[in-house]
C-alpha cells in the first residue's frame, strides 16, 4: 500500500508530514527524510489502531486526487509504502503449493513494490475477494475445513 503524504515546511520550523487518507495522522522531522521516516511509523501505528478497533483499513488515494486541495497547495508530495503484513496482527503460517514460475514472478513483483511475499499474497487475495479491508479474526474454536474439491480435511 502506498499512502500519499504531503510535506510542509514553514520558515524556522521542522518539516511537517500529513497523511490525507488518515485524518489525524501527522508527524514531523528536522528534515524531509526524517519526516518521511517518522510518518511511516505514524501510518503503521494508525493502521494498527484501526485493526485493533475492528475498523476497516482505508485504501490509499492518489496524489492526483489531493494535489488541488487548497489545504495542501504548497506542499511537497511523496508516497510512503506500507507493507500490510508488517502490521502487528496475529498471523498463521500456512503451507501452499505454487508453481515455481509463479513463485518467481511473485517474488520479483514483491521486491519491485517494496513488499514481502506474504504481504503480496495477503493484498492480492483480499483484493480478489473484493474487500477493501482485512477480515477480522474469528474468536472461539475453529470449524473443521471441508477441504477442497469435496475432500474432508479430517482424517478418516
Amino acid at each position: 500500500m502506498q499512502f500519499p503524504v504531503v510535506l510542509e515546511k514553514e520558515e524556522g520550523s521542522d518539516y511537517g508530514a500529513v497523511v490525507p487518507d488518515l485524518p489525524g495522522c501527522v508527524s514531523a522531522g528536522a528534515d524531509a527524510d526524517e519526516a518521511l521516516a517518522m510518518v511511516r511509523e505514524a501510518i503503521e501505528l494508525h493502521l494498527e489502531g484501526l485493526i485493533e478497533d475492528g475498523e476497516p483499513i482505508p485504501q490509499p488515494g492518489t496524489i492526483e486526487q489531493y494535489k488541488h486541495d487548497p489545504e495542501y497547495r504548497d506542499g511537497i508530495w511523496a508516497l510512503v509504502s506500507i507493507n500490510p503484513s508488517s502490521l502487528r496482527q496475529s498471523a498463521k503460517r500456512v503451507s501452499v503449493t505454487i508453481p515455481e514460475r509463479v513463485l518467481d514472478a511473485m517474488d520479483h513483483y514483491a521486491k519491485g513494490h517494496d513488499q514481502t511475499r506474504s504481504g503480496l499474497i495477503v493484498e492480492a487475495v483480499t483484493h480478489y475477494m473484493g474487500r477493501t479491508e482485512y477480515p477480522r479474526a474469528r474468536r472461539g474454536p475453529r470449524k473443521k475445513n471441508p477441504g477442497v474439491g469435496g475432500r474432508s480435511a479430517a482424517k478418516p
